[in-house]
């Protein structure tokens, strides 16, 4: 029989999340883990409590893998998870509790895989240079601020386009075209706006958007005033993401490959020789299309 390994996700609706599920259920078959995937519909108190009925199951998994919701409260589950001897692998948040967890358990798995966001937020910064070389206005639909992946993205932008004369307009949304879409439309009926003209629109990640992209086609006198601007996306998901680039409805995105698949393999690693994985392991993330090519391509149409 497979050791059970439970992998925690934040919702199934988000393509990238499809992704890490997909990915996390092929990984698991290939190295004989029995996973189970479970989705917290953006509920923070609903993952905790998803993960504590785990760690107090009468038959626990071998281990857990989980995205945060929101960082705070899962500290807990981990204390408890790992007291249990459940191994415990966090993805794609920087926390603050794993170093602490390895040195009380030195034997058991307890790691953080992810990419760099802050570096994610520079690689979207540096195609907004590119893309706005003489400066503008960007519309920036950030995450909610709960998650460290929304903080570190924000910062990583600001980082890249420091010195430039880009003026990011930032509105607040929750990892999702509707809500991206709704957040879009909420600032264009503010008088204040009607006074900007936007030069580009970057989402936190695709699918914000392309939720984005619907706020503003559906107002056509915003469409003539600001004309053809570039959208920007994170996630870069090859049918979904870098497909919206292939169309021309998105001009660049970011690739941030699944992190569960590595995850997974650092646990089957660990189970078959005892040899614990890093405290953090990182995925490479990329710019699609490739930035040197970006930069042609914007040069061609300013010509």
């Amino acid at each position: 029989m497979n050791e059970k390994v439970v992998v925690s996700l934040p919702e199934k609706d988000n393509e990238y999340q499809v992704l890490q599920a997909s990915d996390a259920r092929t990984t698991g078959a290939r190295v004989k883990l029995d996973v189970e995937v479970v989705f917290a519909e953006m509920s923070a108190v609903l993952q905790i409590q998803q993960l504590f009925k785990y760690v107090h199951a009468s038959q626990r998994p071998t281990a857990i893998i989980v995205e945060p919701v929101a960082a705070d409260g899962l500290d807990r589950v981990a204390q408890k998870a790992t007291a249990a001897g459940i191994a415990w692998g966090i993805l794609n948040s920087t926390v603050g509790y794993v170093e602490e967890l390895r040195r009380q358990h030195p034997n058991l798995a307890v790691f953080a895989v992810g990419s760099d966001q802050v570096e994610i937020g520079r690689i979207q910064g540096r195609q907004m240079r590119t893309l706005l070389p003489s400066g503008g206005t960007a519309l920036y639909i950030q995450g909610p601020l709960a998650t460290s992946a929304a903080r570190e993205r924000l910062q990583g932008m600001l980082e890249a386009i420091a010195g430039s004369k880009i003026h990011p307009v930032v509105l607040d949304a929750q990892w999702s075209e509707d809500s991206a879409e709704a957040a879009v439309r909420q600032w264009l009926r503010l008088k204040t706006s009607e006074s900007v003209r936007v030069d580009l629109v970057a989402g936190q990640d695709d699918s914000m958007a392309r939720g984005a992209r619907r706020a503003v086609e559906a107002a056509a006198e915003v469409q003539k005033r600001w004309g053809d601007v570039p959208f920007l996306g994170i996630d870069g998901v090859p049918d979904v993401g870098q497909e919206l680039v292939r169309s021309g409805q998105l001009t660049a995105t970011v690739v941030m490959p699944s992190n569960t698949g590595p995850a997974l393999e650092a646990i089957a690693t660990w189970l078959k020789s005892r040899v614990l994985p890093g405290a953090s392991v990182r995925v490479p993330v990329r710019s699609h299309p490739e930035e040197g090519e970006l930069a042609r391509k914007a040069a061609a149409r300013r010509r």
